[in-house]
């Protein structure tokens, strides 16, 4: 619509040329006014402040702060600004980390010029925007990891579990109650646990029994 604003984007990356680049595309497609440029993650920081744009792309390495220390202070100071990294970077743990700062996206420098522009776009209408190589990633990083018990664990669970003794254990699995003691040992580990009947309710609630 002819009274729409346009959506005010701040740039911050280290390198001159890769802000020249992302302003080139985003200003291309109308609608979107790059409103200033950081070199660092600090400057980000007081430039969102000062500038009050609507979104801001983010580079995740710079010297000094890095990307999602920037995002933390940047939306302390600017609750309703919207972050998304945009970065060379695939590593599982750096896309957690900078959406649990809360980025509202996550885009490789290899991102093209619509998808760029679509995530500056969804991010500014209040989506999470995510180049969909990283949704996977992202998934796999926010699932726990389910630990898994050996078959002879599990037995000597399920016969904890009926209020055996690590000795009457032993005499109904044919091993000595000091291997008992060391399969419990062992649950309690993976489990995170501490005692015999933490680790057969939480084996329970998780399925494994």
């Amino acid at each position: 619509m002819p009274d729409e604003q346009p959506i005010k984007v701040l740039l911050a990356d280290d390198h001159p040329v890769v802000r020249e680049g992302l302003m080139a595309m985003l200003e291309s497609a109308g609608g979107i006014t790059v409103v200033g440029e950081a070199g660092s993650g600090e400057e980000a920081v007081v430039q969102a402040g000062v500038l009050r744009p609507d979104v801001i792309l983010l580079d995740l390495r710079m010297g000094g702060m890095d990307g999602v220390d920037a995002t933390r202070e940047i939306l302390r100071t600017l609750p309703g600004g919207k972050v998304v990294i945009v970065t060379t970077y695939e590593d599982d743990t750096d896309i957690l980390r900078a959406v649990e700062a809360g980025a509202a996206g996550y885009l490789l420098k290899g991102s093209s010029r619509q998808e760029l522009i679509g995530a500056v776009q969804g991010a500014a209408r209040g989506e999470t925007v995510l180049t969909p190589s990283l949704a996977g990633k992202l998934f796999r990083a926010r699932t726990p990891v389910q630990p898994v018990l050996s078959e002879r664990e599990c037995a000597v669970l399920r016969l904890v579990g009926q209020g055996l003794t690590n000795a009457e254990i032993g005499g109904e699995l044919f091993i000595s109650e000091a291997t008992v003691k060391t399969y419990l040992l062992r649950c309690f580990k993976k489990l995170g646990v501490s005692d015999r009947t933490a680790a057969v309710m939480t084996a329970m609630e998780r399925g494994l029994l």
